[in-house]
């Protein structure tokens, strides 16, 4: 019975769309990191901030994604960098940002921040049109600077704990408020995720992983300075991590450490 079971759900899965399955996998996901939310929300915001509960597993999830990081994401990162030129990989760089101004928009609308979306609606409409669709980046000269927000901070500034520190496969470091706003709210307040084409999956495939190769690209000396500097690396980065979505919470310069722990 519980072969049967089985066979019967992976045939219901096979027989899904390519989006039909992403928004499964989403709502999986979601379900998961809301009962580990509920859970983080129940004990209490402080202990979290104090302590690692998660560690022996944080620490071995960390162990799979640096490996995979060496294998895969940073001779990708490396060949990327070397073979591709400055402004190239600029103007990449600046199409990824000008995509995900529209999440910043909505999140800083939620937050009640009506000047800082302004800015952020004013930076996405110069860089599309004058900055040919986001490949320039007109608008800083202009006084609009990047900003960043997430569905994650929307949910920080209302008050809900971040929750225990955790290190997801692929994904890397985060909290489970800030998942729940990563893989499934924000994607929704992109016009983009709107659009039904053809083709539209493997767009979407595109952009993450060009967004990983060039955030990846960008981190090498910052990671490998961590790598050298550190006795423990995954204190290093957790650390790292947590001081800078502090900083972005807070709406604060950024600190020297980036986000980039996994």
């Amino acid at each position: 019975m519980t072969l049967r079971l089985a066979w019967t759900r992976a045939h219901m899965l096979r027989m899904l769309t390519a989006r039909e399955r992403d928004i499964v996998f989403r709502f999986r996901v979601l379900a998961v990191l809301s009962l580990g939310l509920a859970l983080a929300g129940c004990t209490g915001a402080q202990k979290w901030a104090d302590n690692d509960p998660l560690e022996p597993f944080n620490r071995q999830v960390f162990r799979i994604n640096q490996s995979l990081d060496r294998h895969a994401a940073l001779p990708a990162a490396v060949f990327y960098k070397s073979s591709v030129p400055g402004d190239l990989r600029d103007g990449v760089h600046n199409v990824l940002q000008n995509v995900g101004l529209p999440v910043t928009v909505a999140n800083d609308l939620l937050q009640g921040e009506a000047s800082r979306a302004g800015v952020a609606a004013g930076r996405f409409c110069v860089n599309t049109t004058i900055g040919v669709l986001g490949v320039m980046d007109p608008a800083t000269d202009m006084g609009m600077p990047l900003q960043q927000d997430d569905f994650g901070q929307t949910l920080a500034v209302y008050g809900v704990p971040g929750g225990p520190y955790v290190v997801l496969p692929l994904l890397g470091a985060t909290l489970p408020r800030d998942a729940v706003g990563r893989l499934f709210v924000d994607h929704y307040f992109s016009p983009l995720s709107y659009f039904d084409y053809s083709g539209h999956y493997y767009v979407s495939l595109g952009t993450r992983v060009f967004s990983t190769v060039d955030g990846r690209s960008r981190a090498i000396d910052r990671i490998r300075e961590i790598e050298r500097n550190s006795i423990d690396q995954y204190t290093a980065m957790r650390d790292a991590y947590l001081r800078h979505r502090e900083d972005q919470i807070r709406h604060r310069l950024p600190s020297d450490s980036e986000s980039m722990a996994n």
